[in-house]
């Protein structure tokens, strides 16, 4: 057995490597010395795609404050009965503490014989969600660190232990000539610089656990039992998965391959050599005549996305606006640029990290973001544009099932009038009205245009994600001096989300700068976006309410059918000839008949075998309840 002796705020702690069949005797003492108390576990892999053919769990760990234990399990090189040990621990202990446990959880219930996620789950506290209650913030945010174990062991624990060991990896992967994404895979499974950084995963996150105590108030306690709730849910999702039609996805790989070239060459004959060289496009979009006034960080004109949209003459859903002649550039490099994204994003991806039976268990990250909503990622499927089936068709209900999905109606807007007691909202919504079409009304009169109504609904949404006049007129081709007198107009007829929006930003002005939401989650503001206090709000809340249907649906049985939630809807799966049944018992077990005196309803489609059948007309169809 080989020992690491290392030190953390100048207190000694001890790693231990087992590298015998006999050494696990050491461990079980040190095991049984420890009876219920709580331990850390974490694991060790040869990358990320657990599901994956090719995977395999190399390590794992437990450890207390001051010792950890490293237990080579792989296949390859492994001790004899330490895969046994591990799962013998993860059955029995009553407490494990894990940061960022729904990876961990589903890697030993996937590779580790006799472990199961529902039973493993109740007995596991995962310090990320601690640390995403305590505080919500991103790396990227003023203030905040994000919820990285190296971050917040930085943050709470020792920098210098931050900076050698958990960074030691990289430095790892330089010495034996790899790179850091393959360097899980290839160093020696006993390399005592990765045995050491293995070791002091679970010693780390047990100091956090005992960190967090203190920061952690009684709202926070009740979130975290909900959030784990929430976790298990979205892990049972992933678990499942979706089946990929795989002939159909290399075949779009190779169609979104020679439809980015096919627009790299149309931007080529403007002097462009790349689609991601800026500088270039930049300086031929203004010798076309465009003026460009956005600068990055680095003082160079921005042409991302944002910028090259309205001169493409494209809203978010990629369709014309009308709103003037397209750029031909512009249009170019999206075009390219979009779908080499979603080639290698995608269908690439989804090849590669499909398992053995041809299935894609997308990450879905439950909590995430500084409003902690949901997002999927490995591939990112709610960045996927709102009415194209390109991508989803690629993703299948089981042979015999059809997909749907129950979504929201308007969930955000419904959510803000609620919260603002926007009395004539929430009228209108009583009265069934569509709210985009009644605030064209209220504003335009009774003979609004499709126009208007576009303009109305973006000046909502603006009020939901924070979009202002310029982000507007962007998105819509329409005017700035209209898109202001829009919105004077939409804040004069509804005077409560003004006052609501006000009052938020009044109290986190003079108060600590921060909202908190109707379920107790606490959200900072950063100093010189307070206005952004409606819109943390909004989102978050909106969020809790999904989260909350998902428990609801899994008291009621019907996590089996569940796949994806993406943004306010939830994707299923279900047998064809029961799918309107189940379809509506979960669009019925979603909908709030009433949020602060608001109804959240509920919409129910039915497609075909494919997820992209519910975004193609004619192949779905839309279920009454």
């Amino acid at each position: 057995m080989r020992e690491h002796t290392y030190r953390i705020d100048g207190a000694p702690v001890a790693i231990r490597v087992i590298e015998r069949t006999e050494d696990l005797d050491a461990f079980r003492v040190w095991l049984n010395a420890h009876g219920d108390e709580r331990l850390g576990f974490d694991t060790e892999s040869t990358g990320l795609d657990f599901y994956a053919p090719s995977f395999r769990l190399r390590t794992a760990q437990f450890g207390d404050a001051r010792s950890g234990w490293v237990l080579p399990v792989d296949s390859e090189g492994g001790v004899p009965g330490a895969l046994e040990a591990t799962a013998g621990v993860l059955r029995r202990h009553p407490c494990l503490v894990i940061h960022n446990a729904p990876f961990d959880a589903l890697v030993v219930d996937a590779h580790v014989p006799g472990v199961e996620l529902t039973d493993l789950w109740p007995r596991v506290v995962d310090t990320k969600v601690r640390a995403h209650l305590i505080d919500p913030r991103g790396p990227q945010d003023p203030g905040g660190v994000g919820q990285s174990l190296d971050a917040l062991t930085r943050r709470h624990l020792d920098a210098e232990v931050a900076r050698e060991v958990k960074g030691s990896m990289v430095a790892l992967a330089r010495e034996i000539g790899t790179t850091k994404e393959k360097v899980w895979r290839e160093v020696d499974l006993y390399h005592p610089t990765y045995t050491l950084y293995a070791g002091m995963d679970p010693i780390l996150a047990t100091r956090l656990f005992d960190a967090q105590a203190d920061l952690l108030d009684a709202r926070a306690h009740h979130l975290e039992e909900f959030e784990s709730a929430v976790g298990l849910v979205c892990a049972r999702m992933r678990r499942v998965g979706m089946p990929l039609d795989v002939e159909y996805t290399e075949q779009l790989s190779g169609e979104l391959a020679e439809e980015s070239e096919k627009w790299a060459i149309v931007a080529r004959r403007y002097g462009i050599t790349s689609v991601n060289a800026p500088k270039q496009i930049a300086s031929a979009l203004v010798e076309m005549g465009e003026e460009l006034t956005e600068t990055t960080d680095s003082g160079g004109l921005k042409v991302d996305k944002e910028v090259l949209m309205p001169l493409a003459d494209l809203n978010r859903k990629w369709e014309l606006v009308g709103a003037r002649e397209p750029n031909p550039l512009a249009e170019a490099v999206l075009r390219s640029k979009r779908a080499g994204k979603w080639r290698t994003s995608y269908a690439e991806a989804m090849l590669a990290i499909r398992d053995a039976d041809d299935r894609v268990h997308p990450d879905i990250a439950s909590l995430q973001a500084r409003t902690a909503r949901m997002s999927i990622s490995k591939p990112p499927l709610q960045q996927l544009p709102s009415s194209d089936a390109t991508i989803r068709r690629a993703l299948l209900a089981e042979p015999g099932h059809v997909i749907g999905a129950v979504d929201y109606a308007a969930v955000e807007m419904r959510v803000l009038a609620a919260l603002a007691d926007e009395t004539v909202m929430i009228d209108a919504i009583r009265e069934g009205r569509d709210l985009h079409g009644y605030t064209a009304e209220l504003i335009y009169g009774p003979d609004y245009t499709d126009w208007h109504r576009k303009i109305c609904k973006g000046v909502g949404f603006g009020k939901v994600y924070g979009g202002g006049a310029t982000t507007l007129s962007r998105q819509t081709g329409a005017p700035i001096e209209q898109v202001r007198e829009a919105i004077e107009a939409y804040d004069k007829n509804y005077r409560g989300v003004k006052r609501y929006s006000r009052r938020l930003q009044q109290r986190a002005e003079f108060g600590r700068r921060e909202v908190v939401t109707p379920a107790g989650r606490r959200l900072p503001l950063d100093r010189d976006r307070l206005y952004a206090a409606t819109n943390y709000m909004v989102q978050s809340t909106s969020r809790d309410v999904l989260a909350e249907a998902l428990l609801r649906l899994d008291e009621k049985g019907l996590t089996e059918f569940l796949r994806l939630p993406v943004h306010d809807e939830v994707v299923f799966s279900a047998p064809e000839k029961d799918a309107d049944e189940i379809g509506r018992e979960i669009a019925r077990t979603m909908r709030v008949d009433s949020f602060f005196g608001v109804p959240l309803d509920t919409e129910l489609t039915i497609g075909g075998r494919s997820w992209g059948t519910l975004y193609i007309n004619g192949e779905h169809r839309k279920v009454e309840l």
